[in-house]
């Protein structure tokens, strides 16, 4: 199996187009105490020409022409991608279809709940005689017909932000349904994970990521107060629908004594200190045995057994 890191970063990337928080200030200087990067998606592939997308974000075009993986091959329109996924209906996981307009053949899983995100509107431009839309249900096991199947199963999240409510009563936080799914990639009896959104770890959770060979993990922020603290926002990672990597409740020590190959951070805001090469909470993820995704960053297992 290989897997290609297309974009590691949250909602709106690194640098952000209006922050300048310190680790935007930095990327915008091209200092190499960091790295820019895209919205959070994996390409996964068994054998390195075809392709599923997981989370088509609105960097689609730029993350297919940075990975020569993706670019055009063999004829004069054609595409490595055969599918894309998408684990939740909020705008980075969703705007990409956008990106894929131009009458090319793919499938699109999505659970119904997030499929109806994408019927109607401005996502009519996906041509329908093409597109094959693939509604799944929760642990359902999907054969891809490229040789693994994609299996999604709910984590607890929220729904898209242009869904909540006004009234912060009415928002449901680390609700588990069909709004905000995690991804198993099966290959034989080896698994792996791609859960780019987690509110809160569950019993349930730790006990499906056991034995795990490699697990693509939220890490948003770092504290759970991060945003709030470096006055970018008034909300916590969990009002967001993500966990913070550090903390009793955080990731990194909430799965400290599950056995997993490789655990990678993805999906990390742009207000995380530990994206910084030289930060003490890099340090930090790192001795745990974490490491931080980047963009183009590539996995291929069989190398990874050689």
């Amino acid at each position: 199996m290989q897997f290609l890191i297309l974009g590691s970063a949250a909602g709106g990337g690194l640098p952000q187009w209006n922050c300048l928080c310190e680790n935007c200030r930095l990327a915008y200087r091209r200092d190499g105490r960091l790295t820019a990067r895209t919205q959070c998606s994996v390409a996964v592939s068994a054998d390195g020409e075809n392709w599923v997308v997981l989370s088509a974000t609105p960097d689609l075009r730029q993350q297919i022409i940075s990975n020569p993986e993706l670019h055009p091959k063999c004829a004069p329109r054609h595409s490595p991608i055969k599918a894309v996924f998408a684990p939740n209906g909020d705008i980075d996981n969703i705007a990409g279809l956008l990106v894929m307009r131009e009458m090319q053949p793919f499938a699109l899983f999505a659970t119904r709940s997030v499929m109806a995100h994408t019927e109607g509107g401005v996502f009519g431009v996906l041509n329908a005689d093409l597109v094959q839309r693939r509604p799944i249900a929760l642990d359902e096991s999907v054969d891809t017909g490229l040789g693994f199947t994609i299996t999604a199963f709910a984590t607890p999240g929220k729904i898209p932000l242009y869904m909540e409510s006004r009234n912060e009563a009415e928002i449901e936080l680390g609700a588990e349904g069909e709004s905000t799914v995690g991804l198993e990639i099966r290959d034989g009896d080896r698994r792996f994970y791609y859960i780019p959104s987690c509110a809160r770890m569950t019993d349930a959770l730790r006990k499906r990521l056991e034995g795990a060979e490699i697990l693509f993990f939220d890490g948003t922020t770092f504290e759970d107060d991060e945003m709030i603290r470096q006055g970018l926002s008034p909300k916590t990672a969990w009002r967001m629908g993500h966990m913070a990597m550090n903390g009793e409740r955080g990731s990194v020590r909430t799965l400290a004594d599950v056995d997993i190959g490789q655990r990678i951070f993805v999906h990390i805001n742009n207000s995380n200190p530990a994206l910084r090469h030289d930060s003490a909470e890099r340090r930090q993820v790192e001795a745990a045995g974490w490491r931080i995704g980047h963009d183009g960053l590539r996995i291929d297992t069989a190398e990874a057994r050689s």
